[in-house]
């Protein structure tokens, strides 16, 4: 479970990383795949598995995303003075539903793709997650040094 959040946290410090930034300002998307290919060491074939895993996920969650919105957009056109309570309380109750599907679709996606690594890649991604955590929070503490 604990390299399960590893994984999730290293697809979003991935996504942070510079090399992904300078790709998105050029216009491009960030390959994560490949990128995490090269932290671990993955195979072609385990790429092509990670892909389809996130391709799969991603479309059924991102469409999820969208319901998300349009609940939180519903619920913000309530605000008003003659508000109607119930329909408040629907949005609400239906945007809890929303949102509890994504998170279980989003840990679903990163136990799937963690089944696919070996011991030794998780093992090697656990050690690089455990590196980037010391390095933000290095910068975290010179920032605050700076700050004062």
């Amino acid at each position: 479970m604990k390299l399960v959040k590893l994984f999730g946290t290293a697809l979003v410090a991935l996504s942070l990383s510079a090399p992904a930034l300078a790709q998105q300002a050029a216009g491009g998307k960030p390959d994560q795949v490949a990128q995490l290919a090269k932290m671990v060491g993955l195979s072609e074939d385990q790429q092509k598995e990670v892909r389809g895993i996130l391709d799969e996920m991603q479309g059924e969650i991102g469409t999820l995303r969208e319901e998300a919105r349009a609940l939180q957009q519903q619920m913000q056109s309530e605000i008003k003075a003659d508000y109607d309570e119930e329909a408040i309380r629907e949005h609400g109750e239906d945007l809890g539903d929303v949102t509890g599907e994504i998170a279980a679709l989003s840990t679903l996606m990163q136990a799937k793709v963690d089944e696919v690594f070996t011991q030794e890649q998780r093992d090697e991604l656990d050690k690089k997650m455990q590196q980037m955590r010391q390095q933000m929070q290095q910068q975290q503490r010179q920032m605050q040094q700076q700050g004062q």
